[in-house]
C-alpha cells in the first residue's frame, strides 16, 4: 500500500495537495481527528486563510479569513506529530502555523508578495542556504507567491533556510524535528501548473515521501 500523508480538514477544500501527493507516490487521507495521524507516515499541513492573530500575541491589524476551529485543529494535529517524530511538510499558511506553534510571530500585511490580478501567482527568485532544500533546488530558485503574510520572530528551534530578495522568509526547518516548510505552493509548480525555467514542485512532494519512509 502507498505511504499515506494526512492532511488535516476535508477532501474537497485540497484537491491540489491530494494530486502532488499522489503523484509523487503517496497517499493522501484527510481527517479532522489527530488520532488518525498514528496510521500516517507523516503529515502535510496545507495553504489557506490567516492565524488568529492572539495566538502570537498581537491585535488583529490586516489579517483576514479567519477560521478559529482550523487553526484550533490543525494546532492539535501538529501537537501529535511532534510528540510522535512524525516528519511534517508545511506551505503557505502552514508554515506560518509552524512557526506560531513554535513561538514565533507573523508579519500580519506584506505588500508585493500576493497573488497578480487575475488570480495569477508571482513569480521571483530566491536563495537558499544549505538545508533540505538544497539537494533539490540547489542555492537559487524561481518560485511563486500568493501570500499576505510572513514569518517576523522566528518560533524556538526553528532557522530560516530561504529568502526572497526583500529579506521575506520564505523557507524554515526545525533543527532537530523532522519538519519542512515553504512560504510558496508547490503543489502549484507541478504538473498543469508547471512553469517553464520555474522551480519543480514535485521534487519537494517526492522528497518530503522519502523522508517519512527513512522515518518508520
Amino acid at each position: 500500500m502507498k505511504p499515506a500523508v494526512l492532511i488535516p480538514g476535508k477532501k474537497e477544500a485540497f484537491a491540489n495537495y491530494q494530486l502532488a501527493v499522489e503523484a509523487a507516490g503517496g497517499r493522501a487521507v484527510f481527517s479532522g481527528d489527530a488520532g488518525d495521524l498514528a496510521q500516517c507516515v507523516g503529515m502535510l499541513l496545507p495553504g489557506g486563510g490567516d492565524v488568529m492573530p492572539w495566538r502570537y500575541g498581537q491585535e488583529n491589524t490586516f489579517s483576514r479569513d479567519l477560521d478559529g476551529e482550523r487553526d484550533s485543529m490543525e494546532f492539535a494535529f501538529l501537537e501529535q506529530a511532534v510528540s510522535a517524530g512524525k516528519p511534517v511538510l508545511a506551505i503557505c499558511r502552514g508554515m506560518q502555523v509552524v512557526n506560531v506553534f513554535f513561538g514565533g510571530t507573523l508579519c500580519q500585511d506584506l505588500p508585493g508578495h500576493s497573488r497578480l490580478s487575475g488570480g495569477i501567482d508571482r513569480l521571483h527568485y530566491a536563495r537558499t542556504a544549505p538545508s533540505f532544500l538544497t539537494p533539490l533546488y540547489g542555492a537559487a530558485q524561481i518560485i511563486n507567491s500568493a501570500h499576505h503574510q510572513a514569518a517576523a520572530c522566528l518560533g524556538n528551534g526553528l532557522r530560516a533556510v530561504q529568502w526572497a530578495p526583500d529579506g521575506t522568509v520564505e523557507a524554515l526547518e526545525h533543527t532537530s524535528m523532522p519538519i519542512y516548510a515553504v512560504q510558496w505552493h508547490p503543489e502549484r509548480m507541478r504538473g498543469p501548473f508547471a512553469t517553464c525555467g520555474a522551480t519543480a514542485g514535485d521534487r519537494l512532494f517526492r522528497a518530503f515521501l522519502n523522508r517519512c519512509a527513512q522515518k518508520k
